[in-house]
């Protein structure tokens, strides 16, 4: 079979695009590193504030195996980072997420599982390794029925369970023991109603513990929304009939009332693969949508559709229900909006992400917008207790281009915006509040909100830290630190120096010590 994979790289690939040649994109801090068994920290500057103590944990991939094939960076397998904080000590560890893909591969020491988006470039190539890997089922060699999953996107905490996410499959199951360790407990179906796949963002409402979520697929329905109660039992799906076509739906936002969901112009179009291109790519025919539906709907009977030029949100920042002079309802979404959103996948360095504000009026149809930065602005955080609530601040990634060929971005910062202050100017459109820059040579990645104390009703909404893992390229040395929200520089208070490099990666979580336990 690996002879066979290397006939396909050697005759049937076309000459490998930059943004899917391992030799480019896994290079520098993208590289992977192996795991590490906890092992304590030193804390080099400051102190690290008691309302930390808990565990805060990172995703994103890192190959086990890098294939003598295509590669994009979003196809490695999930490794959580994690730091696990108790009376002013820090303990680290990288694990990786145990999946089945995962354990097949590390089982046979061999790259066996296509690449989901670096694979699907060209029918001819396509079609070799899809059926390379069919073979695979049908002998036994792989188990299809437990996913194909890289689980390295993101992590959730609802249902009493912690959770590893990526929409291409179902959840991971996760238990974080008291050192900081992390353990894969497992594929997780809830109890067999969820099939297929999952969003890696679930919303969850701080005060019914609620999680919604949905999942998008290539063929109709191309989505279908869905919710878990508080103790985690999956509610009946909702399948989207009005939905057009596939879009790659990354992110859902709630208010108190509604789900809202975004239709963009990144989908899934197999067509492509025919003329040698990527199975995704942009509709520029399409005009972006966002639906609004009752949280608790049954059907898609009451789902209404606002079209939204040029507007394709991958992430949502955080939404709430308003009402207007005349009694009526309106709702406001804020969102990075992805400007170039062609270039997504193959020139990360072309985008930019511009932070907005989306205002429906639902009875009216009439929909309007403002730019809150100027900033290149993603991997939006808010306080999570004003989850489907009018919040104040947002905090987000400041991105750059890097220098290496593989044409990916960088992190040099975190910028504070207060989005309420755009009720008073509409003409302004800059809000921030506040920034950091990490420095020369330094790079970061989301910055995760801590509150102080989230059980205090009378805390101010940026009362807490901002944390993060922060890498020093000249020195090769990684860092994790921990800042104050409410200062106007985004002051370092504690600097822990890390026992390994920590990759850049995508999305966090942190849980505290009196919740561990409970997951």
């Amino acid at each position: 079979f690996n002879t066979l994979d290397k006939a396909i790289v050697k005759f049937l690939d076309p000459p490998l695009h930059l943004s899917v040649d391992p030799f480019y994109t896994l290079t520098d801090n993208f590289a992977p590193v192996d795991e590490l068994s906890p092992t304590e920290c030193q804390v080099v500057y400051g102190l690290l504030p008691p309302c930390l103590d808990g565990v805060y944990i990172r995703n994103g991939p890192n190959p086990q195996f890098i294939p003598s094939g295509p590669q994009h960076y979003l196809d490695g397998d999930g490794m959580l980072h994690s730091i696990r904080i108790s009376q002013g000590r820090a303990t680290f560890c990288s694990r990786y997420i145990k999946t089945n893909k995962y354990l097949f591969e590390n089982q046979l020491r061999s790259y066996i599982v296509p690449n989901v988006i670096g694979g699907m470039q060209g029918i001819g190539p396509f079609v070799a390794r899809a059926a390379l890997f069919c073979a695979r089922i049908v002998l036994g060699q792989y188990d299809i029925g437990k996913g194909i999953g890289v689980a390295n996107t993101s992590l959730s905490v609802f249902g009493g369970g912690v959770y590893a996410l990526c929409e291409s499959d179902l959840p991971y199951a996760l238990k974080v023991k008291d050192n900081g360790d992390v353990i894969t407990l497992g594929y997780h179906d809830f109890k067999g109603k969820l099939s297929m796949n999952m969003t890696a963002h679930p919303k969850v409402d701080p005060d019914t513990k609620e999680a919604f979520a949905f999942r998008y697929w290539a063929t109709y329905p191309y989505m279908t929304y869905f919710r878990f109660d508080a103790n985690g039992n999956k509610q009946a799906d909702v399948p989207i009939l009005s939905m057009k076509g596939p879009s790659l739906t990354h992110d859902l936002g709630i208010t108190q009332k509604y789900a809202i969901i975004c239709d963009i112009q990144l989908g899934a179009h197999p067509m492509n693969l025919i003329h040698g291109g990527s199975l995704v790519s942009v509709d520029k025919t399409k005009v972006p949508r966002i639906g609004v539906l009752p949280r608790y709907a049954t059907d898609e009977s009451e789902m209404k559709w606002f079209e939204v030029p040029g507007f394709n949100a991958f992430h949502v920042v955080n939404a709430w229900d308003e009402t207007d002079e005349y009694g009526d309802q309106v709702l406001v979404l804020v969102a990075p909006n992805i400007f170039s959103v062609e270039h997504f996948f193959h020139r990360v360095d072309l985008i930019k992400a511009s932070m907005e504000k989306v205002t429906i009026h639902i009875q009216t149809g009439v929909v309007s917008r403002q730019t809150l930065s100027t900033d290149n602005l993603e991997f939006p955080v808010i306080n999570p207790a004003y989850v489907a609530k009018k919040n104040k601040y947002v905090y987000a990634a400041i991105s750059e281009k890097t220098p290496i060929k593989s044409r990916m971005m960088r992190t040099i910062g975190v910028a504070k915006l207060d989005i309420a202050a755009s009720e008073g100017n509409k003409e302004l459109h800059e809000y921030t509040a506040a920034r950091r820059i990490y420095g020369d040579n330094c790079f970061g990645g989301e910055a995760y909100f801590v509150s102080r104390d989230p059980n205090d009703p009378n805390l101010e909404e940026d009362d807490g830290y901002l944390v993060s893992y922060v890498h020093d390229e000249r020195s090769g040395e990684s860092r994790f630190l921990v800042m104050d929200a409410r200062s106007p520089n985004l002051d370092v208070v504690a600097d822990v120096k890390l026992p390994q490099r920590v990759p850049y990666g995508l999305h966090g979580i942190f849980i505290k010590e009196k919740d561990m336990s409970a997951t």
